[in-house]
């Protein structure tokens, strides 16, 4: 019957008693199959991470501009990246730059939580914050 129509012979199940075979366009089936598979990674939801930089003696203006701006992101619902870089032998401060970033998820805490607490990586003490489920 596949022949008569010039189509292609396609066996959908194979362990079932007797097998399911159906009639169709092969090719044009694969077209199908790969546009589906394309729509659905366009649709998938993106992970963005914005990163902000302080240093181990950030003042107190600095502080609330950067925490303005972590809101914002939060409430975008994007993931927030707040490392304290040091450089130099500054490095000696970095319970200073953990006080800091503490603080600074402390006062996020209605925004985002924080995801990852504050971890050394060379001269970095990095933080990962993420956005609150929205309800």
């Amino acid at each position: 019957m596949a022949e008569e129509q010039e189509l292609d012979l396609v066996e959908i199940t194979a362990k079932s008693d007797p097998p399911v075979c159906k009639i169709m366009n092969y090719e044009k089936f694969l077209y199908q199959q790969k546009k589906k598979a394309k729509e659905m990674k366009a649709n998938a939801s993106k992970v963005v991470i914005k990163e902000i930089r302080f240093g181990p003696n950030t003042d107190e203006h600095d502080f609330q501009f950067k925490l303005k701006h972590a809101k914002e992101f939060l409430e975008e619902g994007c993931k927030v990246k707040a490392y304290v870089f040091f450089k130099g032998r500054s490095i000696l401060f970095s319970e200073q730059g953990e006080k800091l970033l503490l603080r600074f998820a402390v006062e996020l805490d209605e925004y985002g939580k924080a995801e990852q607490m504050p971890k050394l990586e060379g001269k970095r003490m990095i933080m990962m914050l993420g956005p609150n489920k929205k309800k």
